[in-house]
């Protein structure tokens, strides 16, 4: 897809932090605590939690009305992906086979709407916008998109036809009717419209990363080599990789292992990337603890929050 960028959540992130002042605050606060907890050191949590999602499909034509095969195609890689189930996870390199994390976070379509009442997790909304710029107007109902479901009790996905980017996601803090991940119709999923070479689903893998507040692997500072993406077992790298590269890909001075490109929070295609890290997956921990904690069950909750995950299999 020439001329597309992979994902566009930084700038939406950027403009965010500008125009809204309480947003900077809350990802502030959301930082401190996910540093405490890192420090505290706290029993990696055990537990297998299941976020209810729903997707809103906002087409103007029929092909991007897609069809329900091609959303269970997408629910079943991110099932994989964030249970390290997927079949290509064989490909880690062999240096970082013991860093690759099951974030035991599995994915279910929605069965109650807000209401109450039976649904089976797709909203479909036919739309006249041609394209949705990649900020927020797809999520609401007056703009020609689809407004969100409560931002506590749902991850909101909304796919569409998107220009200049595959997807972008907002962070953990921002205001609830925005909250979720938006992903091209043509990079969703595996089947349908999907279009190589990003027909893998890795799209929304790397979207819903964001969502629980993992930032890109080179930490967005233009190739400069300082940036951080907050996570200890990344290795630091300039920028960010795309196509499909042989490993191992040096800069940054982080030979011999390299960049960790096939990490699914790089921008390589979908077919080479495969992995979250153990520090990736505690970060992710760390969201569900504090922001993200509406979607734990009540023990799990205060546990957690308490900076002691229970121990018990889910």
């Amino acid at each position: 897809m020439p001329g597309t960028d992979r994902c566009a959540t930084m700038p939406v992130h950027h403009q965010l932090l500008a125009t809204t002042p309480r947003y900077a605050v809350a990802l502030a606060a959301i930082e401190n605590e996910t540093f405490a907890r890192k420090t505290a050191r706290a029993a990696a949590r055990q537990e297998v939690v299941t976020i209810p999602v729903v997707v809103h499909v906002v087409y103007r034509t029929p092909e991007q009305n897609i069809g329900q095969d091609q959303i269970d195609s997408q629910l079943k890689v991110l099932n994989e992906d964030f249970r390290r189930a997927n079949p290509d996870a064989d490909k880690v390199p062999e240096v970082w086979k013991e860093l690759a994390a099951d974030a035991r976070l599995e994915f279910r379509p929605a069965d109650q709407d807000p209401s109450g009442a039976p649904t089976t997790g797709v909203v479909r909304k036919e739309t006249t916008v041609a394209e949705f710029e990649p900020d927020h107007s797809v999520k609401h109902d007056d703009q020609g998109g689809s407004s969100a479901w409560p931002a506590d009790r749902y991850l909101n996905i909304w796919v569409c036809e998107l220009k200049t980017a595959l997807g972008f996601a907002t962070f953990p803090g921002g205001p609830p009717e925005i909250d979720g991940i938006v992903v091209r119709h043509s990079a969703f999923g595996t089947t349908g419209t999907a279009e190589a070479p990003f027909d893998g689903g890795r799209t929304a893998t790397h979207e819903i990363g964001h969502w629980f507040n993992l930032r890109h692997i080179w930490g967005d500072d233009d190739g400069g080599c300082s940036g951080s993406d907050f996570v200890d077992d990344t290795p630091n790298q300039a920028g960010h990789n795309r196509g499909t590269p042989d490993f191992p890909k040096l800069s940054c001075g982080n030979g011999p292992n390299g960049d960790m490109f096939m990490n699914y929070m790089d921008y390589v295609e979908d077919a080479a990337m495969f992995m979250f890290t153990n520090g990736q997956a505690e970060r992710m921990d760390a969201a569900l603890a504090g922001p993200r904690s509406s979607f734990l069950p009540s023990p799990l909750r205060e546990s957690m929050r308490a900076g002691s995950p229970a121990n018990a299999k889910g």
